[in-house]
């Protein structure tokens, strides 16, 4: 289901969005020399700790007196707090095509909105569409300019697919090209959980939030009675008796959920 690009954002809205920009809670640690500069003339690259070599790493930051004393691979990471890049991680599984209004249309917006709010300010700004895998990307971009076809290319969103949050979020980290601001925006309605994802992001110097979006049915279910529930995904069926020890269960798990 795709969203009207007019119904994305209103001019009011966006105007008041202007007035904002983004902020991280710590300089974000980058794979490298140079890959994030600074718009202030003389500003230096920093350095800020090591980790382990990944595969794709560049070997010119390896350190090699490391390596002779342990025999493990290790690679500089370096601070610039200037030019912050933002990804945007939008979940686009089946089960965000749930809920009125959808919730993949909610996810739409905010992220259009945050997007507005990073290129506006001149930061980079990365989109990741998430279906199972990585369905698409779209790497970083910068300037005003670049808003209109961001904004034309999450208004087409639709859902599909299964969820695979930790195998996604990993791909994602594993083939970016520097850290940043990850925002993940989602249902997490993954039964193999998203933990594992959000570490990978972290692991790679993400700076990480979590957008949960679940809609009012989630929250409230408004049936009762004898129902036949359909995995949106997956196709499975359940049979179930909706009474008030069950919509105890539910709400208990609900609570635990969101916990």
């Amino acid at each position: 289901m795709a969203i009207r690009r007019e119904a994305l954002l209103s001019n009011d809205f966006l105007a008041q969005l202007e007035r904002l920009s983004l902020k991280a809670r710590r300089p974000v640690q980058g794979w490298g020399a140079g890959q994030r500069r600074s718009r202030r003339t003389g500003h230096s690259v920093e350095f800020a700790d090591y980790r382990a070599y990944g595969t794709g790493d560049d070997m010119r930051y390896v350190d090699w007196n490391i390596f002779g004393r342990t025999d493990r691979l290790h690679v500089k990471l370096f601070v610039d707090d200037e030019d912050l890049s933002l990804h945007l991680l939008i979940d686009a599984s089946a089960s965000m095509e749930c809920g009125s209004p959808v919730k993949l249309s909610w996810a739409a917006r905010l992220a259009a909105a945050l997007c507005f709010v990073g290129l506006a300010n001149q930061e980079r700004v990365a989109l990741g569409v998430l279906r199972g895998s990585v369905g698409e990307t779209l790497p970083p971009t910068r300037g005003r300019n670049r808003i209109p076809a961001m904004f034309e290319r999450l208004s087409s969103l639709t859902g599909g697919g299964v969820t695979r949050l930790n195998e996604s979020l990993a791909a994602y980290a594993q083939h970016s090209r520097g850290a940043g601001l990850a925002v993940l925006i989602s249902d997490l309605l993954d039964p193999d959980g998203y933990e594992a994802g959000l570490r990978a992001l972290l692991e790679r110097g993400f700076e990480v939030h979590v957008i949960h979006i679940l809609s009012e049915e989630e929250l409230h279910p408004d049936f009762a009675g004898d129902v036949r529930l359909v995995d949106r995904e997956t196709g499975e069926m359940r049979a179930l008796r909706l009474d008030p020890e069950t919509r105890r269960a539910y709400d208990e798990r609900l609570a635990q959920f969101l916990h």
